[in-house]
């Protein structure tokens, strides 16, 4: 049997932040769709506080990739070393480690990868080097970026939650928010709506709508559709001015008393965004505001839409 020739890409960055805050935003992956462009939804699938075990969903140079991954988390060595259990074709393994070093006031952060290839084919070896090196790069730099203003990022982010009670069967309320092709016909703001669904469940969405001020807003999303469990959790890739980063959730629970929606967001505000779009003297606690107002709003919309039309399903049947 030929052995199977292993590949390696090692890239690193520094950064002028503790090697703990650095090392807790690797550590703690779940907030990775947040932070890094390339990472659009992470599930935890189990973690005893050492090992943990991961489905990630990724931008891989234009292709939307999924693969099951393990992790070993050493905090005392500020080291997470990472293994894909299920690799996406054509990769047939891969692992690699994070490590941080400090450095004086500094650390230096180094994320190496080891890959082989089903047939060592060059085209295929070539295209993953460089994704992975291109998203390696955009990742380390994003993270000495995030490193560097650990101490705003509380007020940066913001999460929150909005739900609403109904009669009627919860496979209509979610079958709703998964037809979000429909959305033009059913929802007053929504424009039009492009999507499709290479994959079953990842759906690919282009958004136009009208936002609180009467203007046309332009989205890009990614969505992963899980209708067992009742949720669609989703990335837009291209976000309104005052967004970073939006990540959210639309989730169906049924319970004794009838079906509980919810929308969920978690945003990073852009810095540059606020004075662009509500003057050179608005506060972060002002685009907070705006933010908890417009989506909140907007998400309620779609779910009581959602809710009327459960109920008149009902009333049809």
């Amino acid at each position: 049997m030929t052995d199977t020739r292993v590949h390696r890409v090692v890239s690193e960055v520094t950064a002028s932040a503790p090697a703990g805050v650095l090392y807790g935003l690797i550590a703690d992956a779940t907030q990775w769709p947040l932070f890094f462009a390339p990472c659009l939804h992470v599930e935890q699938l189990d973690f005893d506080g050492t090992h943990e075990r991961l489905r990630m969903w990724a931008d891989a140079g234009g292709t939307i990739a999924s693969w099951v991954t393990s992790r070993r988390l050493d905090v005392g060595r500020h080291r997470v070393e990472f293994r894909h259990d299920v690799p996406a074709a054509p990769v047939r393994s891969l692992s690699g480690v994070w490590t941080v070093q400090p450095l004086g006031d500094r650390c230096r952060v180094t994320l190496a990868h080891a890959f082989s290839v089903t047939g060592d084919a060059p085209d295929d070896v070539a295209r993953l080097t460089r994704i992975t090196r291109a998203n390696s790069r955009a990742q380390l730099d994003r993270l000495a970026w995030l490193a560097e203003r650990w101490v705003r990022l509380d007020d940066l982010v913001l999460s929150f939650e909005d739900t609403i009670a109904l009669k009627g069967p919860a496979e209509v309320v979610y079958d709703f928010l998964y037809r979000a092709a429909q959305w033009p016909d059913r929802l007053p703001h929504v424009h039009s709506v492009h999507l499709a669904e290479d994959s079953p469940g990842v759906q690919t969405m282009a958004m136009a709508g009208a936002g609180a001020d009467g203007t046309v807003h332009h989205t890009e999303s990614v969505r992963m559709c899980f209708p067992a469990a009742g949720r669609i959790v989703y990335k837009q890739t291209r976000t309104a001015p005052l967004l970073a980063s939006h990540t959210g959730e639309w989730c169906v629970d049924p319970d004794e008393s009838g079906v509980t929606a919810r929308a969920r967001h978690t945003v990073l505000l852009s810095q540059d965004g606020i004075a662009r779009v509500l003057g050179p003297d608005a506060t972060i606690q002002d685009a907070r505001g705006r933010l908890r107002e417009e989506l909140g709003a907007a998400g309620l919309v779609v779910l009581r839409q959602a809710a009327r039309h459960a109920t008149g399903a009902v009333r049809i049947l």
